[in-house]
């Protein structure tokens, strides 16, 4: 892997793959083990370490037919640090079996280490459904 905008966006989208999917061993491969989140699952707190997002993981993933998508990413790299700023769609079916669309919007800070991006921090705001 090198070090581009590029390769932050790739590994980003592989990183939201595993989270769609409830790929846990792949979350846990590109994610520091101190990952620290502010999202509505912690109701607004700042939780540190891999053991929060592992109890969601452990319920699987979204079930049947989905869809991520990634809408105008913005990437910053400062040093060795990437941030991407972007809005994800996930597109799946509700318990009726009906289409659905999930909207968040999504601060995503990387470290890179010399050979790889390494996912430390990320802030997940829902957006009003339509």
């Amino acid at each position: 892997m090198m070090f581009t905008e590029e390769s932050l966006v790739a590994v980003n989208q592989r990183l939201l793959e595993a989270i769609a999917d409830g790929d846990w061993n792949t979350y846990q491969e590109l994610c520091d083990p101190n990952l620290t989140a502010i999202e509505p699952e912690s109701e607004g707190l700042v939780v540190e370490g891999l053991g929060f997002h592992k109890f969601y993981f452990d319920l699987g993933g979204v079930r049947g037919k989905h869809n991520t998508t990634v809408h105008k990413p913005h990437v910053q790299i400062i040093g060795e640090t990437g941030i991407l700023g972007y809005v994800r769609l996930v597109q799946c079916l509700d318990e009726g079996g009906r289409p659905r669309t999930v909207a968040n919007a999504e601060t995503r800070v990387w470290k890179w280490t010399g050979s790889a991006w390494v996912h430390v921090h990320f802030h997940r705001t829902p957006l009003a459904s339509r």
